[in-house]
């Protein structure tokens, strides 16, 4: 029997929503950025939606691919079946990805509103607001990298499978490919860490730059 493919989720990111209690006239610059914060996380909504979906595919395709290496050679019309079909969730998860995508890089430009915003602030509460701003661009970097991995570990099973659909295909061929398609997963896995470790640290600041700029914010969970 073959080797199972290894595989690795992409991560999903829980944001604190924040609640701002009380109102003054007109805005202060650290309210303005509160907002711009606020606007980010919204816009991160479709990022938590491609979870589940993704999650679901990811499932699916791993058990196609459990019954194709449990079958022989002498069932190659199933395997070729099975192989198509899982061919095909490979492109599902890549739409999952890259709606993924284009719901943080669309956060992260309403995030870059808050910096020039906090060239506005003096002492603690700009120190803190340069932490969480060097803390997100941090974590975007993360993200970035993370996508790109991820995406590649899906182009490489979307090649495993339009091989097992060769009857030709040696089984050094075979090992080659699995080994491929498991080594991207491992780069996948230690990119997924630094993003959750970014991820947190940007939370914790979020909540530091709010205490600092002595805003009355409730944290809901």
């Amino acid at each position: 029997m073959l080797s199972r493919v290894n595989r690795v989720g992409i991560i999903s990111l829980f944001f604190c929503f924040l609640i701002l209690v009380g109102c003054q006239f007109g805005e202060s610059t650290e309210e303005k950025m509160y907002n711009h914060l606020e606007e980010a996380v919204a816009l991160e909504d479709q990022f938590r939606e491609q979870q589940e979906p993704l999650a679901k595919a990811e499932k699916k395709e791993q058990g196609l691919y459990d019954e194709i290496v449990a079958l022989s050679m002498d069932e190659f019309d199933k395997i070729k079946s099975l192989s198509e079909e899982a061919e095909a969730l490979t492109e599902k998860r890549l739409e999952y990805l890259n709606n993924e995508k284009e719901s943080i890089d669309k956060a992260y430009e309403e995030f870059e509103n808050t910096k020039e915003l906090s060239e506005d602030l003096e002492g603690e509460v700009q120190k803190s607001a340069n932490t969480l701003i060097e803390k997100m661009d941090k974590r975007y970097e993360a993200y970035q990298t993370l996508y790109k991995e991820y995406k590649a570990a899906i182009e490489l099973d979307k090649k495993l499978y339009s091989m097992l659909q060769d009857k030709e295909l040696t089984l050094e061929q075979l090992q080659e490919q699995i080994k491929s398609v498991n080594d991207q997963y491992t780069k996948v896995s230690e990119q997924k860490e630094k993003f959750n470790t970014y991820t947190t640290e940007f939370n914790e600041a979020k909540k530091a730059f709010y205490k600092a700029a002595e805003l009355n914010v409730n944290y809901g969970e």
